[in-house]
């Protein structure tokens, strides 16, 4: 009986770490630049507020960096479009939490800004 007992608690213990991990939206916004410009405005701007680009892929309009500094974020960018019309889209963690959308307006901004550098 104990050891039924003790198999049960234990079951019903392991049974509270198997949330699903909560998903926090994307922040998206439209450009009207090409999606390879979107994409490297995107990296110029991480780069600049210390980030670490470690993984980028144009054709997949794909960019990972990371925040070189502690507390380590780590940022997600994808860019669709076509032609002259683009959209971003950003999502960030920390030690596997997503952030919330909020902490990207910034970024959002700067991105907006440099790429209206270049016209």
């Amino acid at each position: 009986m104990s050891r039924w007992l003790a198999m049960s608690l234990l079951a019903l213990l392991l049974t509270g770490c198997a949330a699903p991990a909560v998903q926090e939206p994307p922040r998206e916004l439209d450009f009207a630049y090409a999606p390879e410009a979107t994409l490297r405005a995107s990296a110029q701007v991480l780069m600049a507020n210390g980030y670490v680009v470690r993984h980028a892929d144009a054709e997949l309009g794909r960019l990972e960096a990371v925040f070189s500094r502690w507390p380590g974020y780590r940022v997600l960018v994808e860019v669709s479009g076509e032609g002259e019309q683009s959209r971003v889209s950003l999502t960030a963690s920390r030690g596997g939490r997503p952030l919330p959308p909020q902490t990207l307006d910034l970024l959002l901004v700067e991105m907006q800004e440099q790429l209206g550098m270049w016209r």
